[in-house]
């Protein structure tokens, strides 16, 4: 039996903004045209950890929000039809460091032309961008679907 050649990964950042929306179909379509993976990832950090408020009080409820988050933010652009081929990671960090790391061994990483971060983040320079600089495999960044987003 000959061993199975890897499938190709295409890491995909989700954020909840209607540009990440359009990235995740823009991945999924690509990934069915070339018979890759995609690994649909949504980044979450606890709010104490960059400033932005007191201690935490319950790491596992900020978690658990997360997870409903994401499952939200996949429901919308999927309805209850997930596809086959859609690997889900959730992952506590910062975006762009997450899809940074995500992007080694990737074939493709995806992420919308603009996201949810606050001015904390306009100030670092956008996930796209960092991910555009950085990455270890090429990036393709996807702007709003217009006719999603009415």
């Amino acid at each position: 039996m000959e061993p199975t050649e890897p499938r190709a990964r295409v890491v995909v950042g989700v954020d909840g903004s209607p540009s990440s929306y359009a990235a995740l179909r823009w991945a999924a379509r690509y990934a069915r045209q070339v018979g890759a993976v995609v690994e649909a990832i949504h980044v979450w950090d606890t709010p104490s950890a960059i400033g932005w408020s007191g201690p935490a009080i319950d790491p596992d409820f900020d978690l658990e929000q997360a997870r409903q988050r994401f499952a939200d933010e996949l429901r919308a652009v999927y309805s209850d039809e997930h596809p086959s081929g859609v690997e889900e990671h959730l992952v506590e960090g910062d975006p762009s460091e997450v899809l940074i790391r995500a992007s080694d061994g990737a074939d493709l990483v995806v992420v919308g032309s603009r996201g949810r971060g606050g001015f904390a983040r306009a100030m670092l320079g956008s996930v796209s961008q960092r991910c555009a600089q950085h990455a270890a495999c090429p990036v393709v960044v996807v702007r709003q679907d217009h006719e999603q987003a009415h």
